[in-house]
């Protein structure tokens, strides 16, 4: 954590400050003292946020979010969705994730910015590992899809940015991230157990890394501040993978329910899918997906805050007040 002294003398600018991760470190950063520039798309009548930079690409106007700016923490991005609907799906991608994390790092540059905190992927790593054999941030990135090759693509432009300019880089890249107010999969997951529905999801041993939303952000902020996360790519998790039907029995249990889990073997769970265009979100519930956080603990001097297990009852007890 920042002391106040260097907390007060830094101001940062969020991009993407009205999403998940976003709100939740603009009011951290906020409590713990800096100057927070919040940035997104457009201002809606529920938003805090200072700047409206309009659509993010090599064309966008960053000056006045820039100025007096110490560190710029990018989260916006064209995110990864289930079905894609673009014709050219790699080509829109690039626009908002290459081109213009790009330009934000070089008006950044001209500004006189420090450091650039590039929120990252796990899919630049891949889509999955073999039991036991965790990712590394020095393994030869395999991403896959149109998401997972744009981020990649930026962290290049990124790179070789620092060759050229003073700027310092960080790049993190996290695997599922969940917490209190998480939408999409981990919130549908919810869902189904909040009704005691029969999942098919018994006979799956797989483990998979997660990371709270906690965590994320106590790293973001380790990442704004230490001087040996200049330059360097980071990997994130909890530091405790967890299996498919464990996660599920935890969220369960926090909910005040009992997960009714069916035997049905994995490879019988992925034909199926496959055969009703649900390959990819099968293998996200069969397969393993493990990170190894070994560099990011030793180099910071960083450890998770929050244990995984408090982190799901957190979030299961948030979904549960929520809706009430």
């Amino acid at each position: 954590m920042p002391n106040t002294h260097d907390s007060l003398a830094k101001t940062i600018l969020i991009t993407g400050a009205n999403g998940f991760v976003g709100k939740a470190l603009c009011k951290t950063l906020s409590n713990q003292g800096y100057i927070v520039h919040e940035a997104v798309r457009k201002i809606d009548k529920t938003s805090s946020a200072h700047q409206a930079v309009g659509e993010i690409n090599a064309s966008t106007n960053w000056t006045d979010a820039l100025i007096g700016v110490d560190a710029v923490v990018h989260l916006a991005a064209r995110v990864h969705v289930m079905n894609e609907t673009a014709k050219d799906a790699l080509t829109a991608y690039r626009a908002v994730n290459v081109e213009g994390t790009l330009h934000l790092a070089q008006t950044a540059v001209k500004a006189g910015v420090k450091r650039f905190i590039f929120m990252s992927s796990v899919k630049v790593n891949g889509e999955g590992t073999p039991l036991g054999h965790p990712y590394t941030p020095e393994d030869l990135p395999a991403p896959s899809d149109p998401y997972g090759i744009s981020k990649y693509e930026a962290e290049i432009a990124l790179q070789q940015l620092t060759k050229d300019t003073s700027l310092e880089v960080v790049i993190i890249r996290p695997p599922l991230i969940y917490g209190p107010g998480v939408k999409a999969n981990f919130r549908n997951m919810m869902e189904i157990l909040s009704k005691c529905l029969p999942l098919p999801l018994g006979a799956i041993h797989n483990k998979r890394s997660l990371v709270a939303i906690d965590n994320l952000i106590d790293l973001i902020i380790c990442c704004i501040n230490h001087p040996a996360a200049a330059n360097e790519t980071f990997l994130v998790s909890d530091g405790f993978d967890i299996s498919t039907p464990d996660l599920l029995r935890r969220v369960a249990m926090s909910l005040g329910k009992k997960a009714l889990l069916i035997p049905i073997p994995s490879v019988v769970l992925q034909w199926t899918a496959k055969l009703l265009g649900k390959a990819a979100f099968a293998q996200r519930l069969c397969e393993s997906l493990q990170v190894d956080i070994s560099k990011t603990q030793q180099l910071l001097n960083w450890t998770p805050t929050v244990k995984i297990e408090d982190a799901l009852h957190k979030t299961a007890v948030f979904y549960k007040q929520d809706n009430s």
